[in-house]
């Protein structure tokens, strides 16, 4: 296998690290500058036709890209420890709560990200007041999460899930863009300091 990877602050790409590091699984990979725009080369653009990392080319020769379908597929080869849940209300449960980080944080620190940030400054169709206006959707995401989490170690079951490998890397991904959680949502800051902690969080 080849995992074609893109350093920090991108958050996809860390998604697969972190989830390969609970694993145990020793990932071989080329990194993928984007800052460079390696990722929209010719050579790239015949790994993935979207121009995204990370993507993961399988010993058959086969691609997958997008990084939870990547993350599914390591955990069939490597199913322990379960990631993604081992019984039917587990499997539920962290589907749900990966989907709400994916549709209540994630778009809106998109939008601040594309819409404001110094790194992105050249991309076409940038609308400052568009991204702006994002902030206070990312503060209510931070908000519902930080309510989720009172009372609760982990997000979406009783162990580390992918649901906290999405908040995790997205929470992280809004501090690097300007937009990180409020100072007063300590449920969800102590769930930080807790994953952050685990070794897999320096992948």
């Amino acid at each position: 296998m080849l995992f074609y990877d893109s350093p920090n602050p991108a958050p996809n790409p860390r998604r697969v690290r972190i989830f390969a590091a609970e694993k145990g699984i020793d990932l071989p990979s080329r990194e993928i500058s984007i800052l460079a725009r390696e990722q929209k080369s010719e050579e790239f653009l015949r790994i993935n036709p979207r121009g995204q990392t990370p993507a993961l080319e399988t010993d058959d020769g086969e691609v997958i890209t997008e990084s939870v379908a990547i993350c599914r597929y390591l955990e069939a080869l490597h199913p322990e420890p379960p990631l993604f849940g081992s019984t039917p209300l587990e499997i539920a449960h962290i589907e749900q709560w990966s989907r709400r980080v994916e549709m209540i944080l994630m778009p809106p620190v998109g939008a601040v990200w594309v819409h404001t940030h110094a790194f992105t400054a050249r991309l076409p169709g940038r609308n400052t007041e568009w991204g702006e206006t994002n902030r206070a959707r990312v503060e209510e995401a931070f908000r519902f999460f930080d309510q989720s989490l009172e009372g609760g170690e982990f997000l979406a079951t009783d162990g580390y899930t992918m649901a906290d490998i999405l908040l995790l890397t997205t929470m992280d991904f809004a501090g690097f863009v300007g937009c990180g959680a409020p100072q007063d949502c300590a449920a969800l800051l102590a769930w930080h300091e807790r994953v952050s902690a685990r070794p897999s969080a320096a992948a």
